[in-house]
């Protein structure tokens, strides 16, 4: 018998703070596999937190490029910016997990459209973390993306 699992330390300014892969799907509401993608992230660390910037390529060769500007606020607390966040980004973090919560524009049928993200990041050992992310408007889940992260192996 083990002790239990080991939670590994997260601080993430410092987990961020370097070259990752990460690999997700959206799923509708309905269970449908809607989109699969891979994204490469690439994180700086600056005087007050991180910088995050993610090329997107998804399923169909849509490319997208995302820069995330994240503050560390104090008490666990993170706030960030990129482009398309209506406002900024909250953020908690305790123990092995990040939350996040935002409004975005979202690219859906030919405009955007804003939509909430309610994100969920674990941190588990050797470095992977599983993200999963609720998408909803006007309250009404959308759907879902599942996500996992690792440090980059190129």
């Amino acid at each position: 018998m083990t002790d239990g699992l080991s939670i590994p330390d997260f601080t993430p300014e410092i987990y961020f703070a370097q070259s990752l892969e990460a690999y997700g799907v959206f799923i509708d509401r309905f269970g449908a596999v809607r989109r699969q993608f891979e994204v490469t992230v690439n994180g700086t660390l600056t005087p007050d937190g991180f910088i995050l910037d993610e090329d997107f390529l998804y399923d169909d060769g849509e490319v997208e490029n995302r820069r995330w500007r994240v503050s560390k606020l104090g008490e666990g607390r993170y706030q960030g910016r990129c482009d398309d966040v209506v406002g900024v980004a909250e953020g908690v973090h305790k123990d092995n997990m990040l939350s996040w919560q935002y409004r975005f524009r979202l690219d859906m049928f030919g405009r955007k459209v804003t939509v909430a993200f309610d994100d969920v990041m674990l941190l588990h050992a050797d470095g992977i973390m599983v993200n999963r992310a609720i998408v909803s408007k006007w309250g009404l889940k959308l759907g879902e993306v599942l996500l996992t992260f690792r440090p980059s192996s190129r």
